[in-house]
């Protein structure tokens, strides 16, 4: 009978103690024979050489995979395929840990592994693998000292990806292992444990100092399940309930935005710690298109300050035909094209779409048809008032 082994996968950004989970995992692993890939970037893998300094792998043991010079969520995702296909053919072994880089996005390396599992029989592969558990290791410290809590990072030239990789890694997992807890206040914990729930409202959260983990919590967990982690950001969790739409009745404004023809229901129920640190959420919503070039200026402008991360659909007055998905996480910000709106399609082709899909055409509007504004923003202190004032300002007309 074949052995379908399972795999967790480590991320978190480096120095979030990583490597100090995986000692402690290996360490206590009660009998699992465990191999570890660890992917570190750069000639001299450091991880590596931490884990065999902790006695648990050999110098020469072959349970222990270093891929170096490259990233396995992008340019080594063949050989990541590879090794695990090569280590379950052992049969020396009856779990993987992979430890990610630190600048590695979990979303690209989740969908390989769970490639391999359920693309096996193409390659003429029995299933040899599934991933069991998807784990960000976040650092307490860290995100108090220079995420403010989470609301703002201080720019370091060298690590102006931090905020997305962070907010990345957080927003992709099951489990969630808030490190050096130990080394903030009570009051701090709390802040920080709001802005993760904010970003990741379904993972579990464990806290702990030296990665000091309950192993059941690590290996063998049964717990990961594509669909549902990949459904599980906060930000989209807002995009679909629109709960949290913001009116815009009590501000004077020159604009006639109808954006609320579909009786969208505005029970604005955040409460407890959220409201207690200014931690929050709203979506702006609207039918009109954006001006380029305004929003362009918004964007240069943008309140990274305040906002932690924004996400959500948009288009433009010059390309009414294609929709676009807006992300800013911290200072990075990008618009990349998401495929064309239902009311650019050949009058045939988009009654049938609509007959097929209800959902559709109950939102469907008179004017613009399926093509909306809908951003999803969530942080500290922000100024509601003031950012949808200025993406009103953005509109075109």
């Amino acid at each position: 009978m074949n052995k379908i082994i399972p795999i967790t996968l480590l991320t978190g950004y480096l120095g979030s103690g990583k490597t100090t989970l995986v000692n402690y995992v290996l360490n206590n692993q009660k009998g699992y024979k465990v191999a570890v890939i660890v992917n570190d970037i750069g000639e001299v893998n450091i991880d590596a050489s931490l884990i065999q300094k902790g006695g648990v792998v050999n110098q020469t043991d072959d349970s222990l995979v270093p891929l170096q010079n490259g990233c396995i969520c992008c340019t080594l995702k063949v050989d990541l395929m590879k090794q695990i296909v090569e280590l379950a053919k052992t049969g020396k072994f009856d779990y993987i840990l992979i430890e990610a880089s630190g600048i590695c996005e979990p979303i690209p390396i989740a969908q390989t592994i769970t490639a391999i599992s359920s693309d096996a029989s193409s390659y003429g592969l029995p299933e040899i693998c599934r991933l069991d558990n998807v784990v960000s290791v976040v650092d307490a410290l860290r995100l108090v000292k220079e995420f403010g809590c989470g609301s703002y990072l201080e720019k370091q030239v060298e690590e102006e990806d931090i905020e997305n990789l962070i907010i990345q890694q957080i927003e992709f997992c099951n489990l969630i292992v808030l490190n050096k807890v130990d080394e903030i206040s009570k009051e701090e914990l709390k802040e920080v444990k709001a802005v993760i729930r904010k970003l990741q409202p379904k993972a579990e959260i464990i806290e702990t100092n030296y990665g000091k983990v309950d192993i059941g919590k690590i290996l063998d967990t049964r717990s990961f399940d594509l669909e549902e982690v990949a459904n599980s950001a906060g930000w989209l969790q807002e995009l679909e309930n629109d709960e949290n739409i913001e009116d815009d009745d009590d501000e004077d404004d020159d604009h006639d935005h109808d954006h609320d023809e579909h009786e969208h229901h505005h029970h604005h129920h955040d409460g407890g710690e959220t409201e207690e640190y200014g931690i929050g959420t709203f979506v702006y919503y609207r039918r009109a298109p954006f001006n380029r070039g305004k929003f362009e200026d918004f964007a240069n402008r943008f309140p990274n300050d305040t906002v932690i991360r924004t996400k959500g659909i948009l288009w433009f007055s010059n390309e009414p035909e294609i929709g676009y998905v807006f992300e800013q996480a911290g200072s990075q910000i990008q618009a990349y094209e998401s495929g064309n709106w239902i009311a650019s399609a050949p009058r045939h082709e988009r009654k049938q779409i609509l007959k097929e899909n209800p959902d559709i055409e109950k939102d469907w509007d008179e004017t613009y048809g399926d093509r909306m504004i809908k951003l999803v923003f969530i942080g500290k202190n922000m100024n509601k008032k003031e950012i949808i004032s200025k993406l009103d300002n953005c509109l075109e007309g």
